[in-house]
């Protein structure tokens, strides 16, 4: 690799420009849980296993696998092993989530007062950054601006993969050309599994460099018992419910529009679910409702008619109707013609005459013409670099409104109740995913930063910045190192088994999913409607956690 200089630094963030609430967020100090903040010890835990087929797990990572997690308790050790200066570099992988510049502003602490004469550097641009040798030192000037700043621009963030044997290479050039003791990863998932890839590599060759992962997404997937939720979602839910609370006061006031609103999400309802719980609509479909009840298309459509139906009676022609962006991927008729697409796009030319569908089984024939047009082209859209069918491109909203349409039309020889409907479409997205993030998500990501520092500091690597009892004061959260091999679980891609960690779905037999589930058929015909407002920084509302996490920790209790 022929590695670049260090890259001039660009043109940070001007505090000149800031509004009055970001001033003020710069100089808000942030608590630490009380074990960072005194002495500690790093105590191991028992051997840990996998979440799926460990004896694949255990092929793949040789030398890490059934490594303990641990703990940081209070005692009478630093809880360090490496005495010397150290050198950290830190990279931003995947999607923006708000809170990912508290993850390094905690890092930066951690080194500037634990280890002075510490060096952080700035990947840019993601792992590419790394691979690239593409950095920046980050200081205590450079950082200040980003401190409770939403946004990923400190760094920048980026979505390639560190996989290949040559990338594993440059990424090790770059880590002894800086003299690198460890890499943090802030990322989702896939990040988090290629962080424990890279551990696996450097630990493989020989090399000090130890890599730690933060748990990152808005998704809301990333979580296990260890790591109770990913950094961001506490902050996108409750911008994503604002915007939601002020569509369902525009359909109480124009009393003729079903507002239909997508929200983001690829594989699981989470968000949905979250934002459901905060502002209670008429109607929320769940991704994994529907594929555990095997739902069709038509099905859910009915539904969501008879619900309309029911609220005309009643002279309500308005609503809100939440929607899961990865909701087609739940439904198995359209995973199976997903399926089928995929091996006709991988292999022929999709020709204008449509002769292509004669390979479509006649089912999946049968649902690909009962789709709109509209949605009929953005399934033969190129797929994502994963092979995958590109979710959030598909106008799910927009093809419920007119598959709803089509039923009524055809309802309205029966019944005179459903001549009102009109539809409006929403994609509720990119708004929410570098808001300034909530007082719980700085908080979060700043321990998560701190955490990951001590983790290396004590020569830890192939973990996950894990901090719990988050319904508590932040003084009394716990902190950790969750083994990243114990979230794995292995899938088969072009005859290989690959890692993966395993996407933590909206369980239906959970709390948060049951507590909705009890109240869902109130808000349908009756507008119990809630408006939470903009997110707060102070006052009354200002500390308080979603509901998502709240009832999962009550669970737990």
């Amino acid at each position: 690799m022929a590695a670049t200089a260090k890259a001039a630094a660009e043109p940070g963030r001007s505090t000149s420009a800031y509004s009055e609430v970001q001033s003020n967020r710069l100089t808000v100090s942030l608590p630490l849980p009380s074990v960072l903040k005194n002495p500690f010890s790093v105590v191991d835990g028992p051997p840990s296993s996998a979440a799926g087929n460990p004896g694949e797990i255990a092929k793949l990572f040789p030398n890490l696998f059934g490594q303990p997690s641990v703990s940081l308790l209070p005692g009478h050790t630093s809880g360090a092993t490496l005495n010397h200066n150290l050198k950290i570099g830190v990279v931003l992988s995947g999607g923006q989530a708000p809170g990912g510049h508290n993850v390094i502003s905690g890092i930066f602490d951690y080194l500037q007062e634990k280890t002075k004469g510490s060096t952080l550097y700035g990947f840019r641009g993601g792992p590419a950054g790394i691979m690239n040798c593409k950095y920046v030192e980050l200081t205590a000037d450079f950082v200040y601006p980003y401190r409770n700043q939403g946004g990923f621009d400190m760094i920048a963030s980026g979505r390639d993969k560190i996989e290949t044997d040559e990338q594993f290479k440059q990424a090790a050039e770059t880590a002894k050309k800086l003299d690198l003791d460890g890499i943090v990863v802030i990322g989702g998932d896939d990040s988090n599994t290629n962080a424990c890839l890279l551990a696996e590599n450097f630990r493989s060759k020989g090399l000090k460099t130890r890599v730690i992962g933060c748990p990152k997404t808005i998704d809301g997937d990333l979580k296990c018992k260890e790591v109770p939720t990913s950094f961001g979602f506490d902050t996108a839910c409750k911008i994503y419910a604002e915007m939601i609370g002020n569509v369902m006061i525009d359909a109480r006031s124009t009393g003729k529009y079903y507002h239909f609103v997508r929200l983001m999400g690829r594989a699981a309802s989470h968000i949905t679910l979250e934002c459901a719980l905060q502002t209670h609509p008429n109607i929320t479909i769940i991704g994994e409702e529907v594929a555990a009840q095997k739902q069709t298309l038509k099905s859910v459509t009915d539904y969501i008619v008879g619900v309309i139906c029911k609220r005309a009676k009643l002279g309500y022609n308005y609503g809100v109707i939440l929607i899961p962006e990865g909701l087609i991927d739940f439904i198995p008729e359209v995973q199976q013609l997903i399926a089928e697409l995929n091996e006709i796009l991988a292999n022929d030319v999709i020709d204008e005459a449509g002769n292509w569908k004669k390979k479509l089984r006649s089912q999946s024939h049968e649902l690909f013409e009962f789709l709109p047009q509209a949605i009929q082209e953005q399934l033969l859209l190129e797929r994502d670099p994963h092979g995958n069918v590109q979710v959030a491109k598909i106008e799910t909203e927009k093809m419920l409104i007119q598959m709803v349409e089509a039923e009524l039309e055809n309802k309205r020889k029966e019944s005179s109740y459903t001549k009102h409907f009109k539809g409006q479409s929403h994609f509720f997205g990119y708004e929410g995913r570098c808001g300034l993030p909530s007082n719980f998500d700085s908080n979060y990501c700043y321990a998560l930063g701190y955490g990951a520092g001590a983790l290396l500091h004590s020569g830890k690597t192939g973990l996950i910045s894990s901090v719990g009892n988050l319904g508590a004061p932040v003084e009394d959260w716990t902190v950790g190192g969750t083994a990243l091999t114990s979230l794995m679980d292995v899938e088969r891609r072009h005859g290989k088994f690959k890692p993966v960690i395993k996407k933590a779905m909206v369980e239906l037999e959970g709390a948060p999913f049951k507590k909705f589930a009890s109240l869902r058929e109130e808000w349908a015909l009756k507008n119990r409607y809630f408006s939470p407002g903009p997110l707060q920084f102070v006052g009354p509302t200002s500390n308080e956690i979603n509901h998502t996490l709240m009832l999962e920790l009550g669970a737990k209790a």
